[in-house]
């Protein structure tokens, strides 16, 4: 079984559930504060390598809900800048064992990558936000 750097924003509903789920298939989970970690673009690269640009993004995050940030409009050092600068930007989970990292949290991609068992009894997205049909609901934890 692995160990999971976990960056995570604490109180978000899916993050703790894709953290159960990791546990659950036996791993190890040292789990981070995404908003509070010191990011530059030399951290930063290693998870977004083999995406576009646009999914580097939370399509959650305020920001580009608001559509003030547009993730198609945006270069690699934009992105980077946009994030360093505002890391709710930042498409989570972030997750690395040993060297190799990913983003976001697609239950093939972590089965193909370090194991996920038992399987998921639904297909469930578990990255879009489940509180982001209600207009008025705000996630718990810091901003």
């Amino acid at each position: 079984m692995a160990t999971v750097i976990f960056y995570e924003k604490p109180g978000c509903i899916n993050n703790t559930r894709q953290k159960q789920l990791l546990e659950a298939a036996g791993h190890t989970v040292l789990a981070k504060n995404l908003l509070t970690e010191a990011w530059d673009a030399a951290k930063l690269l290693p998870f977004f390598k083999g995406y576009l640009v646009s999914e580097w993004f939370n399509r959650a995050a305020p920001r580009v809900k608001s559509g003030e940030v547009q993730p198609e409009r945006v270069t690699a050092r934009e992105a980077l800048e946009l994030m360093r600068a505002d890391p709710l930007l930042i498409r989570r989970p972030l997750m690395q064992v040993g060297h190799e990292c990913q983003i976001g949290f697609d239950p093939d991609r972590v089965q193909a990558w370090i194991g996920l068992w038992p399987p998921l009894p639904t297909r469930k997205d578990l990255e879009a936000c489940p509180r982001s049909h209600h207009s008025h609901a705000v996630c718990p934890g810091p901003m």
